[in-house]
């Protein structure tokens, strides 16, 4: 079965920066893209303001139009198109049932539009079946690596699997970063939730990875302070930021933590959501 890179577009500049990154993505990794775009059902048919288009002319005219893009930028890729309506967020969760990897811009019209990361981005971040990518544009320069926030917690294992897919498509380092706490003396950094514990030998936890991807440069830095700006600014030299929706410095009943929350509105690069699975409760 193909395994598809998803991704929205909606006409937005953000959306287009998206679909670029998820044309490389696909390509790089031999995999299908799939461009939806969501019609939301209460939007009318012949808008006041459109003299002879109608609400599905509009989304079938975008439709090719990035489609046709994606072919442009990657001529030997193979590219599908879908139109389907509902809610933006429902329907990109449902996406997501299938694909490999679903692929948004940090803003953008219609449904897409909102706060500063955008509300799609916020109502999907920890909620979709596979990993969720939120491009924050302009495009860069590739840097070279790839950074995975690591606290020790099953949900950075499962980032750290996702982070090492993606530095070895891009050749790439992978460069694990754990922001160690300071003293519980240190005045708590506001707005980010609990911290990490302090306890955590990170040079050891990455030794079986290392082990697994022998090709990969794989290296690890323990940063003095809290891990969302750490992150945030560890961002800056990064072609991408892999996170778990969940961690050991995040909220343990929350679907996003706090510290993936807080990166996503920081970053200075795109960044992934992995989501973590909910513990099987005891019977």
């Amino acid at each position: 079965m193909s395994r598809f890179v998803v991704v929205g577009v909606d006409g937005s500049k953000a959306a287009a920066v998206a679909l670029d990154w998820a044309v490389d993505d696909a390509a790089r990794r031999g995999l299908v893209l799939r461009v939806v775009l969501v019609r939301q059902p209460w939007a009318a048919e012949h808008p006041r303001s459109a003299d002879y288009e109608s609400r599905t002319e509009q989304c079938h005219r975008l439709l090719d139009a990035a489609a046709d893009r994606a072919r442009a930028r990657s001529p030997g890729l193979e590219t599908t198109t879908a139109l389907v309506t509902g809610a933006v967020v429902e329907r990109l969760r449902t996406e997501s049932e299938t694909a490999d990897t679903v692929v948004i811009g940090s803003r953008g019209l219609g449904g897409f539009a909102g706060l500063v990361l955008g509300s799609a981005g916020l109502g999907l971040a920890g909620h979709t079946h596979g990993p969720l990518v939120i491009v924050r544009g302009p495009a860069h320069a590739s840097y070279g690596e790839v950074v995975v926030g690591f606290d020790g917690s099953s949900g950075s294992d499962a980032a750290i699997a996702y982070a090492l897919e993606q530095a070895r498509a891009r050749r790439a380092r992978l460069h694990a970063v754990y922001g160690r706490p300071y003293p519980m003396t240190a005045p708590h950094p506001a707005g980010f939730g609990p911290l990490p514990p302090d306890a955590l030998d990170l040079e050891e936890r990455l030794s079986s990875w290392r082990e697994r991807y022998p090709e990969l440069e794989v290296v690890g830095s323990v940063v003095p302070g809290h891990p969302a700006p750490v992150l945030a600014d560890a961002s800056r030299g990064a072609d991408l930021v892999v996170l778990g929706s969940r961690g050991l410095g995040g909220l343990a009943a929350a679907v996003l933590g706090s510290v993936s929350h807080a990166v996503l509105h920081r970053a200075h690069c795109p960044v992934a959501v992995i989501p973590t699975p909910l513990p099987t409760p005891d019977r």
